[in-house]
C-alpha cells in the first residue's frame, strides 16, 4: 500500500485568522491526505523543523498578514539549509499577483488566493507530489 501524502499546514507570523486553513486541513483529511496542523504564530524555523521531523511531502503556509515576501523566502532558505528541497512549499492568503510571480521564481510552488476551492488545492498537492521521490530536490 502506498503511503499517504503528508502535508504540514501552518500560520506563520502574527496573523491570528486561522478559520480558512482549518477548513483546508479538514478537506485534505477528507480527501485521504495526512495533515499536520501546527497552528498559529509559527516561525519559519519551527515550520521547517517540524516538516523535516514529520517527513512531510508538502508544506502549506496561510498568510493574511502581508508578511509573505519575508516568510516564504525564509522558509525556502531554511528548507535548502536542511537539505529538504524535495518538500513542496505552497500557500495562500492575500498575496498580490506580482508577489506570487516573484515567490514562484524563488521556488515556492502554487499560491492560492481568495475564492480558490479546496478541491483545486487538493488536486495541486496530489499532482505535485505524484511520483516524486525523497531525493528529488525542487531547489
Amino acid at each position: 500500500m502506498e503511503r499517504k501524502i503528508r502535508v504540514l499546514l501552518a500560520k506563520p507570523g502574527l496573523d491570528g485568522h486561522d478559520r480558512g486553513v482549518k477548513v483546508i486541513a479538514a478537506a485534505m483529511r477528507d480527501a485521504g491526505l495526512e495533515v499536520i496542523y501546527l497552528g498559529l504564530r509559527q516561525t519559519p524555523e519551527m515550520v521547517v523543523e517540524a516538516a523535516v521531523q514529520e517527513d512531510v511531502d508538502a508544506i502549506g503556509l496561510s498568510i493574511l498578514s502581508g508578511a509573505h515576501m519575508t516568510l516564504f523566502p525564509q522558509t525556502v532558505e531554511l528548507l535548502k539549509q536542511k537539505g529538504a528541497g524535495r518538500i513542496i512549499l505552497f500557500g495562500g492568503g492575500i498575496i498580490p499577483q506580482e508577489d506570487m510571480d516573484k515567490l514562484e521564481k524563488m521556488g515556492v510552488g502554487k499560491l492560492f488566493g481568495p475564492g480558490t476551492t479546496t478541491g483545486e488545492i487538493i488536486e495541486y498537492i496530489k499532482s505535485a507530489t505524484r511520483g516524486r521521490r525523497k531525493e528529488e530536490a525542487i531547489f
